[in-house]
Formats: C-alpha cells, sequence, structure tokens
C-alpha cells in the first residue's frame, strides 16, 4: 500500500483559497476518524497551518484514484462547493516521501529552513498517531522525516539563523519604519506565533507592546513575559488610536477589522499611518481595508518578497539538502512487504 500525499499550499494557490481549507484543529481528530471510516485511508495524518493544508495517507486502492478522491474528501469537509482542484497537488510513493521530508525541513516553506513547520509536523503525527489512525507506513516515515530533518540542521546551513514567517514580518516593519523602537506595537492573537513575532520585535528593540486575545489571561501572560501591556479583547478598537503596527494572528473563523471599524479609528488618528500585517489564516483582517487612506496591509503572502531573499542566501545549501533526501528517501520500504504493518500500530517519536 503506497503512502500519497494531497494537499495545497503557498506555493499552489493564494491565500483566498487557503483559507477555505484551513482546518480547526479541534476537528481533525473527527475528520480523521471519517476519512478511515469511510474507506479512503487506512492510515492517515492531516497538517494544516497558514501556508499549507497537506493529507498524507496510506491507501490499498488505485494510487492516483485515491488523490482524487482525498482532494474531493477535503472539499467536503470545508464544505466548499466550489472545485478548487486545480490548487491541490498529489504526490505517489517514493515522491510523497521526499516531499514529507521537504517540508520536515522547511524547504517548501514560504522561508526557506524555517523551523516552525518541524513541529507542528510533529503535532499533526502525534495527534493521529494518539487516536490510532497511523500504522507501520506512516509511523516509519515520519520518524525517518523527522531523522532527515535533524541531520540537515546539524550537516548543512539551510536553517541558519532564527527565520519564520514571524521573523519576517518584523523585517517588513523595518522597512517601513526607521526604528521600531518608537512604535507602539499590538499583537491581536496569543499563541505561537504570536509568542515568536513578540520575540523578534523585541530583539530589534521595540519597548512598547500591548497583547490582546479573547482569553484575557493567555493575554497576560504573554504580555508579562515581554514586559507588555495585556487588552481585553473589547477594547481593541479604541487602543488603535495610538497604535503603529498591528500584527494579527489569530484562530477567528471570519474578518475582525473591517472597513467598518476602522473608519473612525482612522478619523481619531488625523492621517497617521497604520501598517497592519495580517498572518492568519483564514486571514483577520478584511483587505478592503487597504483601499483606505493611511492604511498599509500585508498579509502572508505579501511577506514572499522578503523570504526571497532568505532564498538567496540559502540556495547554495539546496543541492547538499537535496542529496540527503534522495539518499533518505530512498529505499525506506525496501524488504518490507507493502501493508505488513496494521494501522494503529504503535511506534514512538524519534527525537530531533
Amino acid at each position: 500500500m503506497p503512502i500519497v500525499v494531497v494537499g495545497l499550499s503557498h506555493h499552489s494557490s493564494p491565500v483566498e483559497v487557503r483559507e477555505r481549507f484551513a482546518i480547526d484543529p479541534q476537528r481533525v481528530p473527527t475528520l480523521l476518524q471519517e476519512l478511515r471510516a469511510g474507506g479512503q485511508a487506512d492510515e492517515a495524518v492531516i497538517l494544516s497551518t497558514c501556508n499549507r493544508v497537506e493529507l498524507y495517507a496510506v491507501t490499498s486502492s488505485n494510487a492516483q484514484e485515491s488523490c482524487h478522491d482525498l482532494k474531493q474528501f477535503l472539499h467536503d469537509a470545508q464544505q466548499c462547493r466550489d472545485a478548487f482542484h486545480e490548487h491541490f497537488y498529489h504526490h505517489v510513493e517514493p515522491d510523497s516521501l521526499r516531499h514529507l521530508f521537504r517540508v520536515a525541513c522547511g524547504m517548501e516553506s514560504m522561508v526557506l529552513g524555517e523551523t516552525e513547520i518541524l513541529g507542528q509536523l510533529k503535532q499533526a503525527y502525534e495527534l493521529a498517531r494518539e487516536q490510532h489512525h497511523t500504522g507501520g507506513r506512516l509511523n516509519k516515515a515520519f520518524q525517518r522525516a523527522f531523522n532527515v530533518a535533524k541531520q540537515i540542521r546539524t550537516e548543512t546551513n539551510i536553517q541558519r539563523g532564527n527565520i519564520s514567517v514571524a521573523s519576517v514580518s518584523v523585517q517588513l516593519a523595518e522597512r517601513i519604519f526607521e526604528s521600531l523602537a518608537d512604535q507602539q506595537v499590538l499583537v491581536m492573537g496569543a499563541g505561537d506565533t504570536s509568542e515568536k513575532t513578540l520575540r523578534a520585535l523585541v530583539s530589534r528593540g521595540v519597548t512598547r507592546v500591548q497583547v490582546t486575545n479573547r482569553t484575557l489571561e493567555k493575554a497576560q501572560t504573554l504580555a508579562a513575559e515581554f514586559k507588555g501591556a495585556a487588552l481585553p479583547f473589547e477594547v481593541w478598537p479604541a487602543a488603535l488610536t495610538d497604535t503603529d503596527i498591528v500584527i494579527s494572528s489569530t484562530s477567528a473563523p471570519g474578518y475582525i477589522i473591517t472597513p467598518d471599524n476602522l473608519e473612525p479609528v482612522m478619523k481619531r488618528r488625523r492621517s497617521r499611518p497604520l501598517l497592519l500585517i495580517d498572518i492568519a489564516v483564514p486571514r483577520d483582517i478584511d483587505p478592503e481595508v487597504n483601499r483606505m487612506n493611511d492604511v498599509y496591509l500585508y498579509n502572508v503572502d505579501d511577506l514572499q518578497t522578503i523570504a526571497g531573499d532568505h532564498l538567496r542566501q540559502r540556495k547554495a545549501e539546496l543541492e547538499r539538502c537535496e542529496a540527503i533526501i534522495r539518499e533518505k528517501a530512498a529505499g525506506l520500504f525496501e524488504g518490507q512487504r507493502p501493508g505488513a504493518s496494521p494501522a494503529g500500530q504503535q511506534q514512538p517519536v524519534m527525537g530531533t
């Protein structure tokens, strides 16, 4: 039984499409159960991040037909009546293994070599494994992927430096303002991405930070770590009057900042520019606000220009990484009869 992967990412689709398929983490266990109960997969892992949604599966059916069925499964799961099949890619073993390894190493990321994706991939795998949705083939493939990521991190310079979507968003702010130390920053959301963004901001000299979140306690915890102030979520519009930069990364299902609630804020600001960086998928900020005077909005796709600088700096390392991946992917299952291990077989995750 081959391993296949279907998905979409920033390489294949714009953020308007990706946000249609972004999966609420709380729904993943149910979707995995439905996927296997429906016979589309014998083993499965679902990965959903701001830049990609991917479904890794072991199937006993024809691989190409299975890829089509898995794409349709994602359409149905997200209640997408429009067909977005042209935005999806699919890979069949051994290409699916090489793709998995590349994702784990940050080589498919918007910021080449970023390390955040490895943690996200581990979480996706662990959730599926704990729910008994993985077996011998996916367990072995993902464990090998984690080991390859460790080898590439130690033997190449592809991941040199602290690079992530969060750090790139801060670099964008640096291009617009002469000094970040003088700017008031509001971070919307208190999750992992927000924490990384705050860390990057403080490292660039930011001292005036506010954090808002629907759960105030989470905002208080994050703000305290960086000597900032926490705000109740319902008061963020008033806070924008004195804010220079907003970095938004919540898990809200729809737009938080819209022209309607931003217009009175801009009147109070009296032509003072406002930079909005939306790194959430689904997006937090209505793209229509970019039409407003003195408002400058950037989303995750806009960050690719800056990410291109990292790509040029790291291209020399690509061939070394590709050689390692080819070696580790080749013959991964040689000598093992496909499907020999039943779904649900438990194996520990090997450390990185």
